[in-house]
C-alpha cells in the first residue's frame, strides 16, 4: 500500500496531484479543529498543512504513521516542534518563496498608511472629491524618516533594502549581529533605542513565548509619538487592546496590520478607525510565491517518504534576548 499524504487544504495549480501515483493523496477541504486532526491523521504517512491549522502534541501523538508534517508557510508557531522532535517528525515550512511578497505588502502598506491611500479612495468613491485643494489628505513622506526594523532576516533585510529606495534610514533590533558584509543588513541598536528614533516600526519576527504580547502598553509609550507600526508577522506580537489605545491618545498616526492578535477575528476598534489599514494574512498572496510555496511542500514530502532529506527543514527559533529587559 502506498503511503498516504493528508492535505488539509487543496494547494494552487493541482500541485498535490504531483504526488501520484507514488503515494495516496487525500485533502479534507476544510479548516480543521485539534480534535478533527487527532481524527483524520491516524493513518497518514505526511501531514500537509496550513499556518492556521493546529498541529499540537496530542495531534503528533495520534499520527503513530507521521514521518513529516509540511507547513505551506514559512512560520510555524502552529506545530508543537518539540513534540515533533521527540517522536522523530520532520517539520518543513517555505522559508524565501515568500520573502519579496511580504516585504512588498510591507510597503505598500506603510505607504498606504502615509500617504493616505484607503481614505482617499473612499473619498473619491462617495463624491467628495470636488477638486484639488492644498490641504486635502496631507500625509507625510518617507524620505528623510527613519525605519526601525525589529527582525531583521531574510524578510527583514528585504524590507530594509526597499525602504532605503525611499529614501529612508534604516535601523534594526534583533538577536544576531549585523553582517557587516551584507549591505541589505541594518545597524543594531538596543530596542528602547529603535522604538525612540523610529518614525514608523515594522515587525518581522517569529511567534514565540517570548515574542508573543511584544507590543503593549508599555512598548507603545516608549516610541516616538506620531510614529507607525506595520506587522505583517504574527498578529499575537501586538496587543490589539493596547495599539488601540496608543492609536486613540495620538502616540501612533496609524498601524498596517496584515495579521492578528485572534486571527480571524478582529478588534472592533480598528474595523471602525480610519488610520489603521488592515489586509486579510495575504503577505506571501501573489501567484509566483504561492505556486512556488507549493513547490517546496510538495517536493520535501517526496524526498522524506523517499527516505531522503528534506530541503528546508523548520529550525527551533530563539526570541531576542534582550525582549525581558526591553519590552517589560
Amino acid at each position: 500500500m502506498n503511503a498516504l499524504v493528508l492535505a488539509t487544504r487543496e494547494l494552487p495549480e493541482q500541485s498535490l496531484s504531483t504526488l501520484k501515483p507514488e503515494f495516496e493523496v487525500r485533502v479534507l477541504g476544510y479548516s480543521p479543529a485539534e480534535l478533527d486532526l487527532v481524527a483524520e491523521v491516524r493513518e497518514a504517512d505526511a501531514l500537509i498543512t496550513l499556518v492556521s491549522d493546529p498541529v499540537t502534541r496530542r495531534v503528533l501523538e495520534a499520527g503513530k504513521k507521521l514521518k513529516i508534517v509540511a507547513n505551506y508557510a514559512v512560520g510555524v508557531d502552529n506545530i508543537d516542534r518539540a513534540a515533533a522532535t521527540a517522536r522523530g517528525i520532520v517539520v518543513t515550512h517555505t522559508p524565501n518563496a515568500l520573502t519579496d511578497a511580504t516585504a512588498d505588502l510591507t510597503m505598500a502598506l506603510l505607504l498606504a498608511l502615509t500617504r493616505r491611500i484607503l481614505e482617499g479612495d473612499r473619498l473619491v468613491r462617495m463624491g467628495g472629491f470636488s477638486g484639488w485643494s492644498p490641504d486635502l489628505l496631507l500625509g507625510s513622506d518617507l524620505k528623510g524618516k527613519t525605519l526601525g526594523i525589529v527582525g531583521p532576516g531574510r524578510i527583514g533585510k528585504a524590507v530594509a533594502r526597499r525602504a532605503r529606495a525611499f529614501g529612508m534610514t534604516v535601523i534594526a533590533f534583533g538577536r544576531s549581529p549585523r553582517d557587516e558584509k551584507d549591505s541589505d543588513d541594518p545597524p543594531r541598536l538596543s530596542f528602547e533605542e529603535l522604538l525612540r528614533r523610529s518614525d514608523a516600526v515594522s515587525l518581522h519576527l517569529p511567534l514565540t513565548e517570548e515574542t508573543r504580547g511584544l507590543f503593549n502598553l508599555e512598548t507603545f509609550s516608549k516610541m516616538k509619538r506620531g510614529s507607525f507600526l506595520v506587522n505583517t508577522a504574527r498578529g499575537p506580537l501586538v496587543e490589539e487592546s493596547a495599539l488601540l489605545r496608543a492609536l486613540d491618545s495620538g502616540q501612533l498616526a496609524g498601524a498596517g496590520l496584515d495579521v492578528y492578535e485572534y486571527e480571524p477575528m478582529i478588534s472592533p476598534g480598528l474595523l471602525d478607525n480610519d488610520r489603521v489599514v488592515l489586509m486579510p494574512h495575504a503577505g506571501s498572496a501573489t501567484l509566483e510565491t504561492r505556486r512556488e510555496m507549493a513547490r517546496m511542500v510538495v517536493e520535501d514530502v517526496r524526498r522524506v517518504l523517499s527516505g531522503e532529506k528534506p530541503l528546508h527543514p523548520a529550525a527551533l527559533e530563539n526570541a531576542p534576548r534582550e525582549r525581558a529587559r526591553a519590552a517589560r
